[in-house]
């Protein structure tokens, strides 16, 4: 009946698995828990008592092969007509997770997505940027994803028929890190891949200190101006390469590359502070981008 996928990446996700197989094996389904570690080379001890867990299966890839080509082998080895994707660094809000997830599978059923949470107690001030952007900028009402039905759409949490997947899979042209989800889900949206929102969430909780969620963020952003350079994302499509193209139809690219460039420690400096300001990750993704496209 349904194949659980956790694809994983220097993280120790027993503890999920644990849950997940508690709430499997007392709704009596038919059921298996996969998880793939992506050559990361961390937590493997812990990680590999996993196959000590009936129904449950852990295995590492031989070399790594990024989050979408990862979740893609995943789904070919899975052996169910549904399958549920995870975030390693999650855990389900409540013990009817799994529960409301199957009450709702029927024959029409493409895809599910169930919306995320982080937890409502804010981290350590090295670790506050990610916890604030994810409560403002991830978290957003059923309401609100109603009326944009693939917006605000993560490629976790997510119960799918396996045959949308193996239809339409993660693009295997995006090797570095991001945007191999924006582009599954635009996918979706082309071929009228319908998506039911629920609320049935997943606490996300994330420990990524705030220097290295913008070091990610950095990488994000090499990757996106790569992928537009290549003509593989419109530049139309994503906020970030619009507004530059909007600033560069109005010939001022060289004054947020001017200010990006005298203020940049300053703003590094709020970002990692305790009181980071989104508005600035935002410049300072711009002020990137643009330097970028000026090299």
């Amino acid at each position: 009946m349904l194949s659980i996928l956790v694809p994983v990446y220097n993280y120790n996700v027993f503890p999920l698995v644990s849950e997940l197989k508690q709430q499997a094996d007392y709704l009596k389904i038919e059921y298996e828990i996969i998880v793939q570690d992506d050559f990361s080379g961390n937590f493997i001890p812990e990680n590999t008592k996993i196959n000590s867990l009936s129904n449950c299966n852990f295995s590492i890839n031989t070399k790594n092969l990024g989050r979408g080509r990862n979740i893609n082998l995943l789904c070919h080895n899975s052996k169910y007509e549904y399958v549920l994707i995870m975030e390693a660094d999650s855990m389900p809000e409540n013990e009817f997770y799994l529960k409301n997830f199957i009450e709702l599978i029927s024959k029409s059923t493409k895809v599910i997505f169930g919306g995320v949470k982080y937890p409502e107690t804010p981290p350590s001030i090295k670790k506050l940027l990610r916890w604030k952007y994810g409560i403002n900028r991830e978290t957003k009402s059923i309401n609100h994803r109603f009326k944009n039905n693939y917006d605000f759409v993560f490629t976790w949490n997510l119960l799918l028929k396996k045959e949308i997947i193996l239809k339409f899979p993660f693009p295997e042209f995006v090797t570095e890190y991001g945007y191999e989800d924006f582009i599954f889900i635009k996918n979706l949206r082309l071929n009228s891949v319908p998506i039911i929102h629920i609320e049935n969430f997943l606490i996300h909780h994330n420990n990524e200190e705030s220097i290295d969620f913008i070091k990610k963020a950095e990488r994000a952003v090499n990757n996106l101006h790569y992928l537009v350079q290549s003509q593989k994302i419109d530049s139309k499509d994503v906020k970030l390469s619009k507004a530059y193209a909007i600033l560069k139809s109005f010939y001022l690219v060289w004054i947020v590359k001017t200010i990006y460039r005298k203020t940049k420690k300053q703003v590094l400096t709020n970002l990692t502070s305790g009181n980071p300001k989104l508005y600035l990750l935002d410049f300072y993704k711009l002020g990137f981008y643009s330097d970028l496209k000026n090299n």
